[in-house]
């Protein structure tokens, strides 16, 4: 029982930690510290936030946004007064500092971007954590959506963590890959290549940053740290409306990959086209060059969506049916694992779908 018990606020405090680096609520932040604290802010929740939280850069290499830490910070001490309770002087000084240095000037206003966190705790399932550091936007404005963490990339990349061996030693090829996380997992459980694109210029700039971050230079060989092999990871501008089917067929995706890429009617048919040309492009004389294994193994698509939109999705399967394409809903029979459950004000995964998509031509 005292185990159990330990386990549970093991768990916590990681929840913490992890919500707190990814930029969660607050709300979110607040009501772990009080499941950290067995229902309140206590003192030792206080100090392992000014020490794994506030502090970490000093340990891990990297520091939390200034902004929002100093509005974290303003939230634990109101909570823990509107309970009465005793705030740690460290609390306070770290306040102080933030209160102090922070001018209102131009190096704080108008910023959009900032590097978030996301951590996967994959203790229980045989793998180490591990933190993926991603520049984001912190707004939705107009014309920056491709710089945003969405449920669906956050899901299929749980859905990559869970069945590893589909994607191992495969050739992936990511569409509307945004921020770069999907392709960042895929590099973690070593496939052969990974391709991420967009047909947005800046989102392809934002993305090639994060891959930097994570030490996967774009269009270089990338060295992976842990397992020290090389792996292939390359970003690719794709704009659905334009890029030609030539330059498409360059690439033999074993895998094609897309989080959130049904959303707008007039991209639809220019979707479903790419998709088309990747999960068709395999025929005998291709396949010259390729083993046994691969010559019969046809491409595959996983696509994650958040259905906002009935009309929109019903005209993507109607479109798909024309190009031949069958799909599959496989959310329930392929649950992934929850790796992300610190996540509870970005990321409901009860929304998002998952289809597999192959072609019977």
């Amino acid at each position: 029982m005292v185990g159990r018990k330990y386990d549970f606020l093991g768990r916590q405090f990681s929840y913490l930690k992890a919500a707190f680096l990814a930029m969660e609520q607050s709300v979110n932040i607040i009501d772990l510290a009080r499941k950290c604290g067995g229902g309140y802010v206590s003192e030792g929740v206080q100090f392992f936030f000014l020490e794994h939280c506030l502090n970490s850069g000093i340990h891990e290499g990297f520091e939390p946004d200034f902004i929002y830490a100093r509005n974290i910070v303003k939230k634990i001490i109101i909570a823990v007064e509107s309970n009465h309770g005793t705030v740690v002087d460290g609390l306070y000084e770290q306040l102080a500092h933030y209160m102090s240095s922070f001018q209102d000037n131009t190096s704080h206003n108008g910023r959009s971007r900032v590097v978030k966190h996301i951590t996967f705790l994959t203790d229980d399932d045989g793998l180490e954590n591990f933190s993926i550091p991603l520049q984001c936007s912190e707004n939705m404005l107009e014309g920056d959506t491709g710089c945003v963490i969405w449920p669906s990339s956050l899901f299929l990349s749980e859905f990559i963590l869970t069945y590893p061996n589909i994607f191992s030693n495969k050739c992936c090829f990511e569409i509307g890959s945004g921020v770069g996380l999907v392709g960042v997992v895929l590099n973690k459980v070593k496939a052969s290549e990974v391709i991420v694109s967009d047909g947005d210029l800046s989102t392809l700039e934002n993305m090639k940053l994060n891959l930097d971050l994570n030490k996967l230079q774009s269009e270089r060989t990338a060295v992976s740290q842990r397992l020290n092999e090389t792996v292939s990871v390359k970003c690719k501008h794709v704009p659905w409306e334009t890029i030609s089917e030539k330059e498409l067929e360059v690439h033999q995706p074993d895998i094609i990959l897309g989080a959130d890429v049904i959303y707008n009617p007039s991209c639809v048919p220019h979707l479903i086209r790419l998709l088309s040309i990747f999960l068709t492009r395999r025929s005998s004389n291709d396949d010259t060059n390729k083993n046994e294994e691969c010559r019969f193994s046809p491409p595959v698509a996983f696509i994650a969506t958040v259905i906002r939109n009935v009309e929109t999705f019903n005209y993507f399967l109607k479109h798909a049916a024309e190009a031949h394409l069958t799909i599959i809903d496989i959310t329930e029979t392929n649950k992934p694992h929850s790796f992300l459950p610190y996540m509870v004000s970005t990321y409901n995964r009860a929304n998002v779908r998952l289809y597999k998509l192959l072609s019977h031509i």
